[in-house]
């Protein structure tokens, strides 16, 4: 029922709701994110996880992070072991039954991770493009903001689960992170290109029913790769069939061609298009130019350099408010929402991040609503609101700054790259 269907305010209620939900578990819970961290919040949760098993030995957990990303430290920090340090303590010192998983969706971080989303408890699913740390679960002062969704639907949980449990957990290259050995990757690389092979067939085992009265139809899509990827062709009819307005999330501003293109000939249709994007000082990778500089901070400024363009082609359809692009920015704190609004008939959540690297590389799902009867239009509209409450429209891409503005080393960055046009490249992979 759509009444089933919860739009959570902020990342602060999300953090709040999944704690309790975890430890008023019954029979399972099974959790898929890039990554379970190491600092206040992604303790919160396991310490939470191990509650919920002693208080019910019975209970069914499995924990699945990115294989890559659980083995390392943070970007620009001290080398380390990483988050999987954290898991094989909890376990030595609390016992087996809460399994951690690493799924090696290719056989280098670079080249592919698992962005698979969603977290089952008993009959209720959590879906966000969040993961599970101080920042996104706003833990301290800053936060990250995303989307939140809470539905409950037994086949909903089932197939998520389903597939957690059938398709990663059963794979030979999916390894345990949580116990004294672990391989190193090199030893189960030709697991992972089988692995990576199965995971282009794969599917969620989902029956939808026929709609009925104060119900909604809601889809779980599943994509990886170029060819064979349903998300991605979801992601394209349903820009497609607009009628009248889209709505597109994008934390990066870095659209596949694909998607460009099908948004221009919704624009030259006439269709209203709305684009609500991060700053790049919301951006995850940017660098205060009071900090030193590291040549990954340049990937902020790419994004905006590709949004200036963008406007630029765009302004007159920008001057008639057809096109809309309000780009978010609220203090210190960064931008991570995802998905798409259709005509208030579709909603796509989804921790796709609508960029070149989701749409070839990484192991993507999404949740796609349909709602003809316009049940959540309310919802939606909130939801829309509250992002939007920190974005400002763009009148004119004069507005965005040039490469002259930028900080010293960001200026000779990307000249140098622009040079050997090594920055069309990165495009693709970032």
């Amino acid at each position: 029922m759509a009444t089933h269907v919860r739009t959570l305010r902020g990342p602060a209620e999300f953090a709040k709701t999944l704690i309790e939900r975890i430890l008023g578990a019954q029979r399972r819970i099974f959790v898929s994110a890039l990554y379970l961290e190491n600092d206040e919040a992604g303790r919160e949760v396991l310490d939470a996880i191990y509650a919920a098993r002693d208080a019910r030995p019975e209970i069914e957990i499995a924990v699945f992070v990115d294989w890559h990303r659980a083995q390392r430290g943070l970007i620009g920090k001290a080398p380390s072991q990483g988050n999987a340090a954290l898991y094989k303590a909890r376990a030595l010192e609390r016992g087996p039954g809460v399994p951690i998983y690493g799924v090696p969706v290719q056989k280098s971080e670079l080249m592919g991770i698992l962005h698979l989303k969603g977290i089952v408890i008993d009959d209720d699913v959590f879906y966000s493009g969040a993961s599970l740390n101080n920042v996104y679960l706003h833990w301290k002062e800053n936060y990250r903001l995303d989307r939140y969704h809470l539905i409950r639907s037994p086949a909903l949980a089932d197939a998520m689960a389903g597939l957690m449990n059938g398709v990663l957990r059963a794979n030979s290259a999916v390894h345990p992170l949580d116990t004294p050995k672990t391989p190193v990757t090199v030893e189960i690389r030709r697991k992972i290109v089988r692995f990576r092979r199965l995971l282009g067939a794969a599917r969620y085992a989902f029956e939808k029913a026929g709609l009925r009265p104060g119900h909604v139809y809601i889809t779980p899509l599943l994509g990886i790769g170029i060819r064979r990827n349903e998300l991605n062709a979801t992601i394209l009819n349903l820009i497609r069939q607009v009628e009248r307005h889209l709505v597109l999330f994008t934390p990066y501003f870095n659209l596949p061609g694909p998607i460009r293109r099908a948004i221009s000939r919704k624009i030259q249709d006439g269709c209203r298009v709305t684009i609500v994007l991060g700053d790049k000082t919301a951006n995850d990778f940017y660098i205060p130019p009071d900090q030193p500089f590291k040549a990954i901070g340049a990937i902020p400024y790419l994004y905006e350099a590709n949004l200036r363009r963008f406007c630029k082609t765009y302004q007159k359809v920008m001057d008639s408010g057809q096109l809309n692009i309000h780009v978010w920015r609220h203090g210190e704190n960064t931008f991570h929402v995802k998905g798409m609004l259709v005509d208030e008939n579709f909603m796509l959540l989804t921790g796709h991040n609508l960029n070149p690297r989701a749409w070839r590389l990484d192991l993507e799902n999404a949740l796609l609503i349909h709602d003809p009867q316009q049940l959540l239009t309310a919802q939606n509209r909130a939801e829309l609101k509250q992002i939007t409450t920190h974005a400002k429209r763009i009148e004119h891409y004069e507005e965005i700054e040039t490469t002259d503005a930028y900080p010293p080393p960001v200026q000779r960055l990307i000249r140098r790259l622009a040079r050997v046009r090594i920055d069309r490249l990165l495009n693709q992979i970032l």
